[in-house]
């Protein structure tokens, strides 16, 4: 069985300088990422269109209007960090489509792993959020000092999907213990579900609106069906691009980028690293200092 050296043993890589960029990256976009452009003015805008009227007023009313609600809400976040762990997932899948780079079967393999990871932690949440309801600290108006508990649990689940995203990230490049080394599709399936929990801390407002009209109608399977489609709509944009860069190219893009172990290996560790540090600083050292706990810099337009 042969093994994919890492990366530190090349010489001509510098996984220290790789790192360090990537941590920066991470920290800056923590800083200038702006919740109200994402979140209001795209995400609310898209989801107007698309539905006809005010998101945030329609009614959810039956059980499919309640689907078409979850899949155009998901597909409304699709600028989120969800898709850069999509984006950081093109690597992993890329080795996870088989020998075969090329056909309709090296291309679903990946995208189907992936999706299986993210509809297992997205239906399991969406059921048992149907089952729990309204003691769930997400759905919760009761505050932690002057915080949110909301925002409490946001911080704890997008701390610890920050932490994995950061270890997988220094694990692919050979400076902490990969536990996925020659388990391609392992990576894929794990990848896929922390996409799928990023449900479990989401605090966007037509996703709270979709969670609590699931919870309102007692049914674990509409709950779980409603937070798939969530899912699927926030990484359908990335997913048709990967489809159609592999179909479109015949399976060169995929061959290429597989081909060079170092370019797949940098271009997916630098992305989970720097979305792992993201998502580390934005939730458990920016969102904190907004309620006065600790400091944070700020940009005059966030």
């Amino acid at each position: 069985m042969t093994h994919r050296p890492a990366i530190g043993t090349d010489r001509t890589t510098r996984p220290g300088r790789l790192i360090v960029g990537s941590v920066i990256a991470g920290v800056l976009l923590s800083v200038l990422w702006s919740y109200e452009f994402v979140d209001h003015v795209i995400g609310a805008n898209v989801a107007n269109a698309l539905l006809g009227e005010d998101a945030a007023t329609a009614s959810i009313a039956g059980t499919a209007a309640g689907l078409v609600f979850a899949f155009v809400s998901g597909l409304a976040g699709t600028f989120t960090a969800c898709n850069i762990a999509m984006a950081a997932s093109i690597g992993p899948m890329s080795e996870a489509g088989g020998a075969a780079q090329g056909t309709l079967r090296s291309l679903l393999r990946p995208l189907g792993f992936f999706t299986a990871g993210m509809v297992g932690v997205s239906a399991v949440y969406g059921a048992v959020g149907v089952l729990i309801g309204p003691s769930l600290p997400q759905l919760s108006s009761a505050m932690v000092g002057d915080m949110p508990v909301r925002l409490v649990q946001s911080a704890v689940v997008f701390g610890l999907v920050g932490l994995v995203m950061a270890y997988l990230g220094l694990a692919a490049l050979g400076v902490l213990p990969d536990v996925f080394r020659d388990r391609p599709v392992a990576r894929v399936v794990v990848l896929g579900a922390l996409v799928g929990a990023f449900l479990i801390g989401r605090p966007y407002p037509m996703f709270i609106k979709l969670f609590r009209s699931a919870v309102d109608s007692g049914n674990p399977l509409f709950g779980a069906g409603t937070f798939v489609l969530q899912s699927v709509g926030n990484v359908l944009l990335v997913a048709i691009v990967f489809a159609a860069l592999a179909l479109g190219t015949k399976g060169r893009f995929l061959r290429w980028f597989s081909s060079n172990s170092r370019r797949s290996t940098v271009v997916s560790a630098a992305l989970l690293i720097s979305l792992g540090v993201f998502l580390l600083v934005y939730w458990d050292v920016r969102v904190p200092s907004i309620f006065g706990i600790g400091w944070f810099p700020t940009m005059p337009y966030n």
